[in-house]
C-alpha cells in the first residue's frame, strides 16, 4: 500500500491526460452548463488555494449543503485537495434529524446555499466549532466568503494536493436513517479508491462513457473513473416523483450509454415506455393517425445500474427491450458501510432466479466483488466482541450476513454501542461488518437476500422472514407491493399496496381482495401462519431512493 493517497488526485491524472472532455454537463430546463476536466482541475484548485487560505485543510470536519451539480463536484474535490474531511447529509431526512447529525459531527466550517447559513445563524448554539463558513449563492448578513468571489479571484490554476495517508478519513457520511437513526459512517482515502476501481473494473466503466448520474454519490465516482457525467434536472431527494418522459429526452439528447438511478426512477421509467408502447400499438391496430407516436427507447443505453433496494423482475423485464439491444441492467447490493458488496445482471435474474424468488427463495443480488469476502453466521441481536464468538452456518442455510474488505468502513463517528453491534474483530487487523440482512448463500456463491434483521417476526411457529413471505402475496396480479410486520398482539401480519388501477372503490372490494389473499397465504407454507391483512393506498418509504418501506412505521399502525 501506497504510504499516500488522496482519492483528489484521480481527477489531476485524468484532467491531465484528457483536458479538454467534458467532465460535467449540468442540464437546466431547457439549456445546459457543461466544464470540461481542465475546467474542473482549475476551479477546484482555485478553490482550494482559498479555502486552505481560510484554514480549511487536514483534520477539518466541513459539512457541505449544495444542490447537486458543477458547484457541488467542484467543491468536493476542492475539499479533498485540503485535506480536510468532507461531511455529507442527506437534506431529505428532515430538519430535526439533520440538525442532530451535523450537531453529533461538530463541523469545523459549513459551505452551504444561504437557508441553511440562515439555519445555522439561529441554532449556532449546536455548531460552536464551525467558523470557516463559505456562502455558495447570495449572502445575506453574516460574514465570510463567497463561492462567487473565491472563484473571482482565479490566481491558482496549480495547486498540490494534501498528502493525506490512505487511512485518512476523506468523508463522513451519514445513513439515510431508513432502518434505525441515521448514523455518521467514515470512508477513508483508500476506501473511495477502491470503491472507483472496483465499480469501473466490474461494470467495464471507461473513456467514452457518458452517464446520466440521477444519484449525487454515483456522479462524484463518474469523475474519478474519468467519464462524462449528465446531471438532470431533477430533484434527487424525490426520485419517485421524476418526469420519466424527461429523463428518456435527456439520455438520448447526449446520447448516454450508462445511467445509475433509484429503483424509484426505473420502476416509473419502464412503466411509462411500457404504457407508451401498448397504447401505440392499440392505436395502430385501431389505425388511429390522430394520436403522434413518441419514441421511448434509448438505443445508446449500454449500462443501467439501479441500487437502494431490490428491482422487481416485473420492472427489468418491461425496460430491457428499450435500451441498447446487447445492454444490460445491473442491480448492485450493498450498503452506505459496504458498497459495493455484490452485483447481478437483469439477464441473470429473468433467466434463472425470478422463479426462485417467486415461489419464496428470496431475492437474489448475485455474486460478490473480487475485494469481499462474506459469511453467514447465526442470528443475533447482541453484540458479537470477536469473530471465534460466530457460528458459520452452511450453504443454504438462513442466517445473518458478514463481510470484510477494502471497501467496507470500519466505524461511525460518536456511536459505540453501534459499533459494538455492527462489527466483529478478527485477530488484530481484520474487521467484519454485520450488514444487518438476513439470507443465505448458494452452491453458486451468491447471496439470497430474505430481509432486515430487524423485520424478521419471530412467532411459536418459527420465524418468518419479510422478503419471502411478501413474495408470495405479491404473486396477486392486484399487489403492487406488500410488507410484513408484528401487530401490537404479536402476531404476524401482511400490509398490502395495490396497484393504483387495482385499489379498491368500496368496502366489499376490500374484503374481496382480502379474502382472496388470506386463501394464498393459506395455500403457502411460508405464509400459513399470517392470517391478519391491511390494505393502505401508499407505503412510507425512505427518503433517499423512495422504495425502502417502512416496515417499522408499519408496525406501529
Amino acid at each position: 500500500m501506497s504510504e499516500k493517497l488522496n482519492i483528489a488526485n484521480r481527477l489531476v491524472d485524468i484532467a491531465d491526460r484528457s483536458p479538454l472532455t467534458n467532465a460535467i454537463i449540468q442540464v437546466v430546463k431547457n439549456d445546459y452548463k457543461k466544464i470540461t476536466y481542465q475546467e474542473l482541475e482549475i476551479d477546484s484548485n482555485s478553490i482550494a488555494a482559498e479555502m486552505q487560505k481560510g484554514g480549511i485543510g487536514y483534520g477539518k470536519r466541513i459539512a457541505l449543503f449544495v444542490r447537486y451539480g458543477i458547484d457541488f463536484i467542484s467543491l468536493v474535490f476542492a475539499l479533498l485537495k485540503t485535506g480536510a474531511t468532507i461531511v455529507l447529509i442527506d437534506p431529505g431526512m428532515g430538519i430535526k434529524r439533520m440538525l442532530d447529525c451535523l450537531a453529533e459531527v461538530e463541523p469545523d466550517g459549513i459551505v452551504a446555499i444561504p437557508p441553511v447559513h440562515l439555519i445555522r445563524l439561529l441554532m449556532r448554539h449546536k455548531f460552536p466549532k464551525a467558523k470557516h463558513n463559505i456562502t455558495v449563492g447570495q449572502r445575506w448578513f453574516w460574514g465570510g466568503l463567497t463561492l462567487d468571489q473565491i472563484r473571482r479571484k482565479k490566481n491558482y490554476a496549480q495547486f498540490n494536493a494534501y498528502e493525506t495517508k490512505p487511512d485518512d478519513v476523506a468523508a463522513i457520511i451519514f445513513t439515510s436513517g431508513s432502518t434505525g437513526p441515521p448514523k455518521g459512517v467514515e470512508f477513508t482515502h483508500k476506501i473511495f479508491d477502491t470503491q472507483i476501481s472496483e465499480i469501473a473494473a466490474y461494470y467495464n466503466i471507461g473513456a467514452g462513457d457518458i452517464d446520466l448520474a440521477c444519484f449525487p454519490l454515483f456522479g462524484l465516482f463518474d469523475l474519478a473513473m474519468g467519464i462524462t457525467a449528465v446531471i438532470p434536472d431533477v430533484d434527487p431527494t424525490k426520485p419517485a416523483q421524476v418526469d420519466p418522459a424527461k429523463i428518456i429526452r435527456i439520455a438520448n439528447e447526449y446520447k448516454v450509454t450508462q445511467s445509475f438511478a433509484s429503483p424509484a426512477i426505473w420502476n416509473r421509467i419502464a412503466n411509462y415506455c411500457d404504457e407508451i408502447n401498448i397504447t401505440q400499438k392499440r392505436n395502430s391496430a385501431t389505425k388511429n393517425s390522430a394520436t403522434k407516436n413518441i419514441d421511448v427507447n434509448i438505443p445508446t443505453l449500454k449500462r443501467a445500474i439501479s441500487a437502494g433496494a431490490p428491482v422487481s423482475a416485473n420492472v427489468l423485464k418491461k425496460l430491457k427491450p428499450y435500451i441498447h439491444p446487447q445492454g444490460e441492467i445491473f442491480t448492485p447490493y450493498g450498503a452506505t458501510e459496504s458498497l459495493p458488496t455484490a452485483s447481478i445482471s437483469a439477464t441473470e435474474i429473468l433467466n434463472e432466479t425470478v422463479n426462485i424468488t417467486n415461489s419464496g427463495g428470496g431475492v437474489c443480488v448475485g455474486k460478490r466483488f473480487q475485494t469481499i469476502t462474506w459469511k453467514i453466521i447465526e442470528i443475533s441481536d447482541l453484540p458479537i466482541p470477536s469473530f471465534d464468538r460466530i457460528k458459520i452456518l452452511q450453504t443454504g442455510q438462513i442466517g445473518e450476513l458478514i463481510v470484510t474488505g477494502l471497501q467496507v468502513t470500519k466505524k461511525y463517528i460518536n456511536r459505540p454501542e453501534a459499533n459494538e453491534l455492527a462489527k466483529i474483530i478478527d485477530g488484530d487487523n481484520q474487521l467484519w461488518h454485520r450488514m444487518g440482512d438476513v439470507g443465505y448463500i448458494d452452491a453458486c456463491d451468491r447471496f439470497w437476500f430474505c430481509g432486515r434483521k430487524n423485520h424478521r417476526v419471530e412467532t411459536a411457529e418459527g420465524t418468518l422472514f419479510s422478503i419471502p413471505c411478501e413474495a408470495i402475496f405479491n404473486q396477486h396480479p392486484a399487489v403492487f407491493r406488500s410488507a410484513l410486520a408484528n401487530s401490537p398482539n404479536g402476531k404476524p401480519r401482511i400490509f398490502i399496496e395495490p396497484h393504483k388501477k387495482n385499489f379498491p372503490k368500496s368496502k366489499n372490494e376490500t374484503n374481496i381482495l382480502i379474502k382472496e389473499l388470506l386463501e394464498i397465504a393459506q395455500n403457502n407454507k411460508i405464509t400459513k401462519q399470517i392470517k391478519e391483512i391491511r390494505i393502505l393506498k401508499n407505503f412510507p418509504v425512505d427518503v433517499r431512493h423512495n422504495v425502502k418501506i417502512n416496515r417499522e412505521l408499519l408496525a406501529t399502525l
